[in-house]
């Protein structure tokens, strides 16, 4: 895999190209742009929000995103689903073994699966959670979402993310954001990939305030990377899938979309190495609330009720004394699905395996199996635990989140999960203090 180049900062206006003097100089859109190339606006928010949280960017392309025909419904997508049911939803904890690698060939689009979700992509409100599993590159095809912008989680295997504005590699323990409308098509790296997938119908992702924190702290700025400009100048026959109001459409293309020259602007895909965040945590007793591990937020339209928060439990040491280390059992009015990378969570001993997924809805509760609890309940707190070779993640969100039928219906639920918590015992005496 050869080594390809990024641009640091998040949100910074961004200024690439392929090609010496692609970029025209003091205007946007000339009369006539360098080495004959058409010039296109890409908006990811309405024109008039404030400067700072403006996501558009100007691309000079050797073909026109309009030079294409008309859509036609695609069929290849059967899993990836739109609507996560209206009815009551179960309040029972759920969780799932991995998914396994499909024998037949199968790509990114046709082997992503949705699990659960809420709101809609109408409404500009809400997530769908997926899951993907693959083991062929998308050849021949491209595909833009127009409903969400896109938050990838590898588990298993790397991928190439050929986008419009250039490259991007990711591995297990990266993440990737690709922003609506973005033409991009995933090559498999290695021979299978498994991971998740977060389609963001709110407003665009990004890093979170950090408060009475400071300036310094969980995910820098410095670290999310952008691609530089890369292009292809081919032609053919190919096809291009959108994502549109729920539905799956395709149509055929004479060229490849990727042919973008150069690029500037604020609205570009983006990779992050979840291992370089700066975890942060109690020095004393207690410990705070797991808000402290977010790495992106998507705000809504309540201030401190987020549309949707991407928080991460990676390695780190917990040195707060008379204090019961892991999390500690809870009920909340969010909404809390899990993933893990790799390694063990240390909140329960077995059942949670790198590539399942666990669902914890607003007031279900939930916490540490039984061994968990019992051994950080006479552990020697007065010595640093290091929690090592582990990375965990949550989709948090202020809605309820749906399982769909496929999920409830799937060989990887653990119809047995509750009996992590059906050892307790009652440890009660009045007479104690």
């Amino acid at each position: 895999m050869t080594s390809l180049e990024y641009q640091s900062g998040f949100g910074n206006s961004c200024s690439t190209e392929a090609l010496p003097g692609a970029l025209p100089i003091g205007r946007n859109s000339p009369q006539v742009c360098p080495y004959g190339l058409y010039a296109e606006q890409l908006s990811g928010t309405a024109f008039t929000v404030p400067r700072a949280e403006s996501r558009r960017s100007w691309l000079y392309r050797i073909h026109p995103a309009a030079l294409q025909k008309p859509f036609e419904p695609f069929e290849g997508a059967t899993s990836w689903l739109h609507q996560f049911g209206s009815g009551p939803v179960t309040p029972n904890r759920l969780r799932w073994s991995p998914l396994e690698i499909p024998a037949a060939p199968t790509d990114f689009i046709e082997g992503m699966t949705t699990w659960a979700g809420n709101g809609n992509c109408d409404d500009l409100s809400g997530v769908s959670i997926n899951l993907y599993v693959a083991n062929r590159s998308m050849t021949g095809r491209f595909f833009y979402n127009a409903d969400a912008e896109m938050l990838i989680v590898p588990q298993e295997g790397r991928l190439r993310l050929a986008t419009e504005l250039g490259l991007i590699d990711i591995e297990p323990c990266e993440i990737a954001v690709i922003p609506r409308g973005v033409r991009f098509r995933v090559e498999v790296l290695d021979a299978t990939a498994r991971g998740y997938m977060l389609e963001n119908f709110g407003a665009v992702l990004r890093p979170p305030e950090l408060g009475p924190i400071g300036s310094n702290g969980l995910a820098n700025v410095r670290d999310f990377k952008t691609p530089v400009a890369w292009y292809e100048d081919v032609e053919g026959d190919f096809e291009l899938v959108a994502k549109f109001t729920g539905g799956f459409w395709r149509t055929s293309l004479s060229h490849s979309p990727l042919d973008v020259v150069a690029w500037h602007g604020t609205n570009a895909p983006y990779k992050y190495d979840l291992r370089q965040f700066n975890t942060i945590g109690s020095i004393s007793y207690d410990h705070p609330d797991p808000c402290i591990f977010t790495v992106l937020t998507s705000p809504s339209d309540t201030p401190g009720a987020a549309n949707m928060d991407f928080a991460i439990f990676p390695p780190r040491v917990l040195v707060m004394e008379n204090t019961f280390r892991p999390p500690w059992f809870h009920r909340n009015i969010a909404g809390e699905f899990m993933g893990l990378i790799q390694g063990v969570y240390d909140a329960k001993a077995e059942g949670f395996s790198p590539g399942g997924a666990s669902l914890h809805n607003c007031m279900s509760p939930h916490g540490p199996d039984v061994d968990t609890f019992e051994k950080a309940s006479t552990a020697d707190i007065s010595k640093p635990h290091y929690i090592r070779d582990t990375m965990a993640f949550m989709f948090e969100t202020r809605r309820v989140i749906r399982p769909t039928s496929a999920a409830l219906a799937s060989e990887a639920l653990q119809t047995d999960y509750d009996q992590a918590w059906a050892g307790f015992k009652k440890h009660f005496d009045p007479s104690k203090q």
